[in-house]
């Protein structure tokens, strides 16, 4: 498979500094001979800027960088979709902003090859926050709200060409929801699943169900994987940490399932913080966590005939 490496120095959607290194920070760790040694082609796209954006004034004086984020969401969505033609993009985060961008290109594509486009959203936060009820004003908790399709970000954002239906999200990781975002994905078809549901039926059971239903529809399948999924134990390097999180095993099991599935067309790794991580640990985690989306096992598990 072709691997196009997208790096987004992305920060300003968050409120703490650092997450602009974590495109450096990916490739350091070694991503390239990771996917390269898996037999994979691997394509390294540089880092992009951000377009310019003017916007106009937000009533929510509590938003944060709003043209700037409106800027770089452009110019990731025309790389979604430009690196989305012939082979797999990478997005190297970055904040989770980012995947306001990503998917809306991706999106695109998915529309013009005639196929749903589905999201698994690996995170501890649901990012479903509209432009209005924001109280951070921290524009990385928004994506999900813009990327299916929900009212209040015209003229701010760029508009969407196709939206992400909400039945074709699945949330897994969730432990950290403000109010506001409660009451709104309650009512959306968005498949939420907190870490509650993770301890009483299983991470592997709940995804399985959910790449059916991708498998079913002929779908292709986004991954947004922020560090906060993982619990802090494990990848410390982020600056929204959320204790509870998903451990170093079920991590990998994720990753296993969804190499398993070949339904995985495209990957965000966002929101790690070099400036917080401890010698390069939650950056080489992420590589070794994508090298086993890409194929990576510790031996291979033939049926076996009794």
């Amino acid at each position: 498979m072709l691997c196009k490496l997208i790096g987004v120095p992305l920060q300003d959607g968050a409120s703490q500094l650092g997450c602009e290194m974590g495109p450096s920070a990916l490739r350091t760790a070694g991503l390239v001979s990771a996917l390269s040694e898996l037999g994979h082609e691997v394509s390294d796209l540089g880092n992009l800027s951000p377009a310019s954006a003017n916007v106009p004034a937000h009533p929510n004086s509590a938003l944060r960088n709003l043209d700037r984020i409106s800027g770089w969401i452009a110019a990731i969505a025309d790389a979604a979709y430009q690196a989305s033609f012939d082979g797999m993009p990478i997005f190297l985060g970055g904040d989770h902003a980012l995947s306001a961008g990503s998917v809306a290109g991706l999106a695109r594509r998915a529309a013009e090859e005639g196929r749903p486009l589905f999201v698994l959203w690996l995170d501890a936060h649901t990012d479903f926050h509209s432009l209005d009820t924001t109280t951070s004003g921290n524009l990385h908790g928004v994506p999900v709200a813009y990327f299916t399709g929900m009212p209040g970000f015209a003229p701010f954002f760029p508009e969407l060409s196709h939206r992400v239906d909400p039945a074709h999200v699945c949330m897994v990781g969730i432990r950290s929801v403000d109010p506001a975002e409660r009451a709104a994905v309650s009512q959306t078809d968005i498949t939420v699943h907190d870490m509650r549901a993770i301890d009483e039926h299983g991470i592997g059971l709940l995804l399985t169900e959910f790449l059916e239903r991708v498998s079913a529809a002929g779908g292709l399948l986004h991954v947004s994987l922020d560090v906060d999924f993982l619990d802090p134990a494990v990848g410390p390097a982020v600056g929204t940490t959320v204790p509870g999180g998903a451990t170093f095993r079920e991590a990998h099991l994720v990753m296993e399932m969804l190499h398993d599935s070949g339904l995985v067309t495209s990957l965000d790794l966002v929101e790690l913080n070099p400036f917080l991580d401890e010698r390069g640990r939650t950056a080489t985690l992420l590589v070794d966590l994508t090298a086993s989306l890409m194929g990576r096992k510790v031996m291979d598990r033939p049926t076996r005939r009794y």
